[in-house]
């Protein structure tokens, strides 16, 4: 338990470290009346938190799909009609239907411990029930052996992934640890790694093939883990279309049945955990609209992906990223109600299986695609932004420029253009249109440890969101987007050197391909 005078002593320092909101106004170039007010409304008013909390802890988990990405779709709609913005839930294909449940998995064998598991999504549950022994794959001579082994599978939950080495986190090593203790760690990981990869070898399976191998063998379910290389923290993913259940189950926990299976001291799981596929259900984004007054088919896009995976509430990826879209939309129809070009904002579903929303969206919307003025994309978790690529379009540096000159130095100063960058430089819905020529631009943000601690794990939760860090990126994101809206059009000459991966060809990019709109 922190205590209150830890937490005091918490407060303080973070209050230290803070400057004041008003100071930030200090070395405005611009007397921009819109830009002002802009800033006065996402400083003074901002919605932000009211926000996350409903969607993170009342609806929760946006996994395609499921009830829940069906029911944050339909609260984004209603918060844009509260605003006066038009908005509308466009279904462009379906998914497998699926809920999650309860899940409670114990040793019960040799000793009594509740673990900390889930299922992963798109997983069957359990009937009831299931007491089973646990195992672990063995050192195996040849593939006779192999088969051999796979015939006493039947029944039981195999351990689907290497011993852990440990689950402390790298830093604690780095900071604690003797030089030799480090080399030491080293090696043991790689023997570690070696071994399962020889037992694969042995079964004739790559890794992503395994649980089906088991499936055949009549297996009673797989305890898996994917550490993440922090304390606590598991990646969370999916076992679509295996007809058994995987549990994932964290570091700590999975290295306690390892050690116990492959010593052979008995380990045995009760396992009771539910889950129902609720047949094809549909996948959508949400869209909103202020229309321009001017050029009204000339767009500027505020871009984020809704949907999440589910062993959290999605917060940093990308409920954030879609709050900083929607709070600055709300921002704009608040202060500059009659934009220039048409503003949209897209929040779009399936980026997770595959860009599949913002694909299907710039499959259906060509008009929308060729008359493109800028697309502002964020999925990168939390932290302010501090990075902003610009995908190859040559001529759009300028522009950028221009625009970071005329806001607050608390917003600009820390950003830094990649310019020109390169049109494939990462993979996210800003890609779906890029390599179709239109002007979307990457916004990345500070790191926050997201890569460690919330990115696609079962930690990503309403907690790990920094608030005053949301509340610059969305007034950010709203004055980018008044003067796009507001500027001459960006050129949209391009680089056209690709990374070797793309084979030179912007239609061979993975975004450019048909989206996915079934599983059919």
């Amino acid at each position: 338990m922190i205590s209150r005078v830890r937490l005091a002593v918490i407060a303080a320092a973070v209050l230290a470290a803070t400057p004041l909101v008003a100071a930030a106004q200090e070395g405005w170039t611009t007397g921009d009346p819109v830009l002002r007010a802009i800033w006065s409304e996402g400083m003074e008013r901002s919605r932000l938190e009211p926000m996350a909390q409903a969607l993170m802890d009342s609806i929760g988990p946006r996994l395609t799909g499921s009830p829940g990405q069906r029911a944050a779709h339909e609260w984004a709609a209603a918060q844009f009609r509260g605003w006066g913005i038009e908005a509308r839930n466009e279904t462009y294909g379906s998914w497998v239907g699926w809920r999650r449940g309860t899940a409670h998995v114990d040793l019960v064998q040799p000793r009594v411990r509740s673990l900390e598991a889930r299922l992963l999504a798109w997983s069957p549950g359990t009937a009831d029930a299931v007491t089973a022994e646990v195992v672990a794959i063995p050192e195996l001579a040849d593939t006779a052996a192999a088969r051999r082994w796979l015939g006493t599978v039947r029944g039981k939950f195999v351990l689907g992934a290497a011993e852990p080495v440990t689950c402390r986190p790298v830093e604690n090593w780095q900071k604690w640890a003797q030089p030799q203790m480090l080399g030491r760690l080293a090696q043991d990981v790689a023997r570690a790694d070696s071994s399962w990869r020889r037992r694969l070898s042995r079964l004739r399976v790559q890794p992503n093939e395994l649980e089906m191998l088991l499936t055949r063998s009549g297996a009673a379910g797989v305890v898996t883990s994917e550490w993440t290389g922090g304390w606590g923290t598991q990646r969370v993913h999916d076992a679509l279309g295996l007809p058994l259940p995987v549990l994932d189950v964290t570091c700590e926990d999975y290295g306690l049945l390892h050690r116990l299976a492959s010593r052979n001291q008995g380990p045995e799981i009760r396992v009771n955990s539910q889950a129902e596929f609720t047949g094809a259900a549909p996948a959508m984004n949400t869209v909103a609209t202020i229309p321009g007054r001017a050029l009204r088919n000339e767009y500027v896009v505020l871009s984020a992906h809704f949907d999440s995976w589910d062993a959290a509430s999605g917060a940093t990826d990308n409920g954030t990223g879609t709050l900083v879209m929607m709070e600055a939309a709300r921002i704009l129809r608040a202060v500059y109600p009659n934009p220039k070009r048409t503003i949209v904002v897209g929040l779009w579903g399936g980026e997770e299986q595959g860009l599949n929303g913002s694909r299907a969206f710039a499959e259906d919307n060509p008009e929308i695609v060729s008359g493109m003025q800028a697309l502002l994309n964020q999925d990168t978790g939390t932290g302010r932004i501090d990075r902003i690529s610009l995908q190859g379009f040559t001529e759009a540096e300028p522009f950028f420029r221009r625009w970071l000159s005329r806001v607050p130095p608390m917003l600009a100063d820390s950003i830094k253009l990649d310019a020109p960058g390169l049109p494939s430089a990462g993979s996210s819905d800003h890609s779906s249109f890029v390599c179709r020529g239109a002007p979307g631009f990457w916004l990345l943000s500070t790191s926050w440890d997201y890569g460690t601690y919330t990115w696609h794990t079962d930690r990503d939760t309403y907690d790990k969101i920094v608030f005053s860090d949301l509340r610059r990126n969305a007034v950010l994101l709203a004055m980018l987007a008044y003067q796009a809206a507001e500027d001459e059009r960006i050129p949209r000459t391009q680089r056209t050197e690709f990374p070797p991966n793309v084979a030179g060809q912007p239609g061979s990019w993975p975004a450019c391909r048909p989206a996915q709109r079934s599983l059919n």
